[in-house]
């Protein structure tokens, strides 16, 4: 008897652990998407190492992040409604691109999305460690303010104006496929494209990964709501939305190096095991 009390009490512990997990994970990925913009490098390996199938882990990773996005769009609302114009022509396409991506998923067997998912990290990996050096590239491009461009909007060519739009309609796929760093793509995008400041370029961007987390999130809970862990994502979602509140609310003082780090080394620690196995 006392030997399966112990045994009971193990395992009880054991499951509170792991439900500290998934909520710390939600937590990271919150703040980091607001700060940095991938989040998801953290929670997901993070997912999976807890048992959860790739697919799954991705789909729960989806939508427990929704709050959190939604949190880091509070926080920049002063300078996103300065920019309600741009938002009219990027935030469409960025969700159409988002109904696309998430539909891509769902058609996709798990075998293949399984063999996808290292060449994905290490590609988000990838982006976490330039995004120094992108921000510097984008600091350069903006450092001579916002102006009139087309249309009264910061872009100083219709050519540029389509670009951003077209790169926002193709960033919206891989956002609903697979969001890992979608948010650092955007910046570089728009940082070359437009006259937009850091801080709005960060606005927007987490307008755009917001919507594209909602729409992929609104897909899987259409089509294959037996995919969904609603458990897993209750507790992603608490932990992002007190992740991105904290995270908002400190984006300007915060240092991202640390988060940052943290990414890189996660992202190349999955990568390798991933492969291995």
């Amino acid at each position: 008897m006392c030997r399966n009390s112990e045994a009971d009490m193990s395992i009880e512990w054991l499951q509170i652990v792991e439900l500290g997990a998934i909520f710390g994970a939600g937590f990271l990925a919150g703040s980091i998407n607001v700060i940095v913009g991938a989040g998801t490098l953290v929670s997901f390996p993070i997912l999976v190492f807890l048992g959860l199938p790739p697919l799954t882990a991705t789909i729960a990773n989806t939508i427990g992040i929704v709050p959190g996005s939604i949190s880091g769009v509070v926080a920049y609302r002063r300078e996103l409604h300065a920019h309600v114009k741009t938002i009219r022509f990027l935030l469409p396409a960025s969700i159409l691109g988002g109904i696309t991506g998430a539909s891509l998923l769902l058609h996709f067997s798990a075998d293949v999305f399984t063999a996808v998912i290292p060449w994905l990290i290490g590609f988000g990996t990838l982006l976490v460690i330039a995004g120094p050096s992108i921000k510097k590239h984008v600091g350069a491009h903006t450092s001579g303010g916002i102006s009139a461009g087309f249309r009264q909007l910061p872009f100083p060519s219709r050519t540029t104006f389509i670009v951003s739009v077209c790169g926002a309609l193709l960033l919206g796929m891989y956002g609903g496929y697979f969001s890992a760093a979608q948010g650092i793509l955007l910046i570089a995008l728009l940082g070359i494209t437009s006259t937009l400041q850091m801080q709005e370029l960060n606005a927007i961007k987490n307008l755009t990964v917001a919507a594209v987390n909602l729409i992929a999130a609104s897909v899987f809970i259409i089509i294959s709501p037996e995919l969904i862990s609603w458990p897993t994502v209750a507790l992603i979602a608490l932990g992002s939305a007190l992740g991105g509140y904290i995270g908002g609310r400190y984006a300007r003082r915060l240092r991202p190096s640390v988060f940052r780090a943290f990414v890189v080394i996660v992202g190349i620690t999955t990568v390798i095991v991933m492969t291995i196995g």
